[in-house]
């Protein structure tokens, strides 16, 4: 089973992503986590997009593409995969295209204001060694007909961390201003990448309305229905 996502930034779709994984027996490759590994690592791509990364500007196409497509060909990604992250243009879908049939896309739909919502609730630990992630946000709305029921995460105590006692804080990242620009940023570059897609490959639209448990359930459901082996 080959297997795309797509979501907004803020759609929970890494959160899917990672559990819909384990479920299907499949690997999850994300582009953002393998670049980090191969910078970390000192290797010969990881230096070479470090140099685009320390500018803040995205890895070229060409450079993403082998290395993903690299990925794919190794024994555990042969068996079956979810790209969280990729393809991100046209090229890029093209390319994959030439190595691998995909077998259907999974699409979160989230309006902007969901996901302003629900990003600006997140907290996290301020202890760089913890990993206490929280969201303050209680959601609980109806848009287009669409049901929202998004019930928060909180800390036992307001504003400490459950796990290590620090205080929580919310990320730059998530910041109204940064989280719309970024949003803008995702539909002017996923679009025509969905447009692509569209007609050749089934899609699985699921409405990012409920906790992910629930959302993974429904996409496990979809899927079945496709019968992909």
């Amino acid at each position: 089973m080959k297997l795309l996502i797509f979501g907004a930034p803020g759609s929970g779709k890494g959160s899917y992503s990672s559990r819909l994984a384990p479920e299907l027996k499949i690997v999850r490759i994300a582009p953002g986590d393998m670049f980090r590994e191969h910078i970390k690592k000192g290797t010969e791509l990881g230096k070479l997009a470090a140099t685009y990364v320390s500018k803040g500007v995205n890895v070229p196409d060409d450079v993403t593409s082998k290395m993903i497509i690299g990925r794919l060909s190794e024994a555990d990604a042969k068996k079956g995969f979810i790209l969280d992250g990729f393809p991100r243009s046209i090229p890029q879908a093209k390319e994959l295209n030439k190595a691998v049939k995909i077998d259907a896309i999974i699409n979160i739909i989230a309006p902007k204001e969901i996901i302003i919502g629900v990003t600006g609730g997140r907290r996290i630990c301020s202890n760089s060694k913890c990993d206490g992630n929280y969201n303050i946000a209680d959601i609980h709305k109806t848009i287009d007909g669409v049901e929202y029921v998004l019930p928060p995460l909180l800390p036992k105590k307001e504003g400490i961390c459950d796990k290590c006692g620090s205080a929580l804080t919310q990320r730059k990242d998530d910041m109204r201003e940064v989280v719309e620009q970024r949003l803008e940023v995702h539909e002017r570059q996923t679009k025509p990448v969905l447009d692509y897609y569209e007609g050749r490959i089934p899609f699985i639209n699921i409405y990012m309305n409920r906790p992910p448990k629930e959302v993974v359930k429904r996409i496990l459901e979809q899927i079945k229905k496709l019968n992909l082996s």
